[in-house]
């Protein structure tokens, strides 16, 4: 269902520059529940958008629709998805777990306390920021050069280390298809609290 939504919010976007609309309110108690997502698009095996928030403040299935839309159309990193690329896009939806403040006495000790495959990590450090997810693990399976990685794309020097760095763990449920794989009847069966685009708005 969540896929299902996730391809609906992008043919919504593709066509009128928007989320897919949900009504909560007629949603399933499940999908209601404040969760945090995050949403990956992939292009022949490759990166084309990620975005995602790291704590629940909405309903999921808003979170997932917000977020599979901002993934196509907002991710700095890329340009606007074309309705010619959706076919050939996999989509990938991880729910996050509550991140949990992790302790350690230096670097050496963080490497030795990660659970590659499992722990999604977020880094703090003054104003830099940055997060991975489990699934990153897979192109980084070693603990130090998924800190050196993180460190990066925060903002930081590979190499760099400070006593206030924080950090935090997380876990994810997370499940993917292609587009072209993803049964219809995930929107079908969510018909009737998705509200009717107005074609006249904005």
């Amino acid at each position: 269902m969540l896929l299902g939504l996730a391809v609906g919010s992008l043919e919504s976007g593709l066509e009128h520059n928007r989320p897919l609309d949900i009504d909560v309110a007629d949603c399933p108690g499940w999908l209601t529940e404040k969760r945090a997502t995050f949403v990956t698009l992939k292009s022949a095996g490759k990166l084309r958008g990620c975005i995602g928030t790291l704590r629940a403040h909405t309903a999921l299935c808003k979170d997932v629709t917000g977020n599979a839309w901002a993934a196509a159309s907002r991710d700095p990193r890329f340009s606007p998805l074309t309705a010619a690329e959706l076919p050939g896009l996999a989509i990938q939806v991880s729910i996050l777990g509550i991140p949990e403040k992790m302790i350690f006495a230096s670097e050496q000790d963080l490497a030795s306390r990660l659970r590659p495959g499992i722990d999604g990590l977020v880094l703090t450090e003054r104003s830099a920021s940055g997060t991975f997810l489990p699934a990153v693990w897979e192109s980084c399976p070693e603990p130090g050069i998924f800190l050196r990685q993180l460190k990066l794309k925060a903002g930081l020097e590979a190499d760099y280390w400070s006593d206030s760095i924080e950090i935090s763990r997380y876990t994810t449920e997370s499940f993917g298809a292609e587009v072209k794989d993803i049964e219809r009847r995930g929107i079908q069966r969510l018909a009737e609290f998705i509200r009717p685009i107005d074609s006249s708005a904005g």
